[in-house]
């Protein structure tokens, strides 16, 4: 009987998913609560580009069509792409539209058997004999209350990190949204208005936006834009972040500086040998000197110094946070001419009138509207997908670790399923295809996994890096300083040449993208 491979979420990384496994001869179901496919770009502000070069940010056997010639497309663009690859490769037939998936159930051997096995699934192997998965799913569309259950040999979870599970920040008692006078809303609620309804929304109130992440910087220039000077958007930050003007600091590409080999060079690498810590440690001070050399730059071209906003950590901590991102065009002359305040607060909470920061409690800020650009809750979107208890604690870890996954990709005591997308990079469809064809492979029988201690200890290596290099943002499971690193293990896992370019020169010090993983 063939097995049946079950696929949660039509975003990227889903339908990325369904192509290589249904490249190995499966039938996979793809389960979908909305009506559409493209994931998180389908409930994008208006004014939402492409955070990276579009060379960097495509399907390694579907490059984009010559007629979007900017470096950086508009949403639009990018959903369109997403739903030609979509056609491409006749995916849209093995997915269920509004088809929510509850939760997921396991039914196999005890949970005293799954915790003694030596190797994950009790063989190293992608499918059993003995497991299935129960997947509960709700009809979206017409409002059904009934579940409907399908049987499953693997589960592959694409639900995304950055959607339904938004972070709100924790008040102290009756200091929170409730004692507010107006409206707080998170930016997901915004993102999802229409042009014209979020123009509506925001005209004429005095807006403070909370975060300085892109929803944020996006949110805010939307405001200032609609309403100007007159009511001026207040931006409400705990840090101040490395946002890039553009993608060549003083005329060189940035991938040249942190995506080749040689950048990688420079770090101290999970598993490395005594050679390659000796080169890291050697190399340190050039580290410096790139970083210095990006922000220099990110400084003239922004004038971070003239408005007070240069970071105190380094570019290089930044991108090992993942948590780069594109200033609009013009915000900061925004910030210049009034139309957008920056206000920093490490804490706040709420009063009737509006916004009260910790230490200038004499000064209220009043507010009408309140937009929560604070990011998701993308570990407990995780946790509760499963039913049981023991999974959902598996699956978290530590709240001192992070999400203990093998290759980002298995939690070594969960059998018969993958998750793809919660660990991050400097470009996540590009990463959540080398993941998928790393699943299929697994999947299709082409290698086993080592055993459960061993991929424990592997994890253990990866959560000491993070902590290292990203500091309290270790949770985000960000690999960006390292993608050719991961990727390199990946492809040895799956028997491929890692080594991608042609001549020593080329391989050291040409940035890596999708297309050197084409074949």
């Amino acid at each position: 009987m063939e097995k049946q491979v079950g696929i949660i979420g039509a975003g990227i990384s889903g339908l990325i998913a369904c192509k290589y496994i249904k490249a190995k001869g499966f039938h996979p179901i793809v389960f979908e609560a909305t009506n559409t496919i493209g994931g998180v770009w389908t409930k994008t502000l208006n004014s939402t580009i492409l955070q990276t070069p579009k060379v960097m940010y495509q399907f390694s056997d579907f490059p984009w069509p010559s007629s979007v010639t900017q470096d950086f497309p508009d949403h639009n663009e990018v959903l369109d792409y997403i739903k030609e690859y979509a056609q491409h490769f006749d995916l849209i037939k093995h997915i269920k539209f509004n088809t929510r998936v509850e939760g997921i159930e396991y039914q196999g051997p005890s949970m005293e058997e799954i915790q003694a096995w030596h190797l994950w699934n009790g063989t190293g192997e992608a499918f059993s004999t003995r497991g299935k998965w129960k997947v509960s799913v709700t009809d979206t569309q017409n409002g059904l209350n009934s579940i409907e259950v399908y049987t499953l040999d693997f589960v592959i979870l694409c639900i995304g990190r950055f959607s339904d599970v938004p972070n709100i920040p924790e008040f102290p008692s009756e200091k929170g949204p409730e004692v507010f006078g107006g409206q707080v809303i998170h930016s997901m609620e915004y993102a999802s208005m229409d042009s014209q309804t979020a123009t509506e929304f925001i005209k004429g109130k005095q807006v403070t936006v909370v975060g300085f992440q892109k929803s944020a910087l996006d949110t805010a220039m939307e405001c200032s834009t609609v309403n100007g000077v007159d009511h001026p958007c207040r931006v409400l930050y705990k840090t101040e972040h490395w946002n890039l003007p553009d993608y060549l600091p003083w005329g060189i590409p940035l991938a040249y500086l942190y995506l080749n080999r040689f950048a990688e060079l420079m770090v101290h690498k999970p598993g490395e040998s005594f050679f390659l810590s000796l080169v890291a440690t050697v190399l340190a001070p050039l580290r410096w000197v790139f970083s210095k050399f990006v922000e220099s730059h990110i400084d003239r071209k922004l004038g971070l110094s003239e408005v007070g906003m240069v970071p105190s950590h380094s570019f290089h901590r930044e991108i090992n946070n993942c948590l780069i991102s594109t200033v609009p065009d013009n915000f900061f002359d925004k910030v210049k001419e009034g139309s957008i305040v920056l206000k920093k607060a490490p804490r706040f909470w709420f009063s009737k009138e509006g916004v009260v920061i910790d230490g200038e409690e004499a000064s209220p800020l009043k507010t009408d509207l309140v937009i929560l650009a604070t990011g998701f809750k993308g570990d407990i979107k995780l946790r509760n997908i499963f039913v049981s208890p023991t999974f959902q604690n598996l699956i978290l870890g530590s709240p001192n670790s992070t999400v203990p996954l093998y290759r980002e990709c298995i939690q070594p005591e969960i059998p018969q399923v993958a998750v793809i997308g919660f660990s991050e990079s400097a470009a996540n469809l590009y990463t959540s295809e080398m993941r998928c064809r790393w699943v299929a492979e697994l999947v299709d029988g082409r290698f086993k996994l080592p055993s459960i201690e061993e991929m424990k200890k592997d994890i253990r290596k990866w959560d000491e890096y993070m902590k290292k290099y990203s500091g309290n943002y270790y949770r985000r499971s960000c690999i960006a300083a390292l993608h050719i690193w991961y990727n390199d293990q990946l492809c040895k896992d799956m028997g491929w040449n890692h080594r991608r370019k042609k001549g020593i020169f080329s391989e050291l010090f040409q940035p890596y993208g999708p297309l050197d993983y084409s074949f």
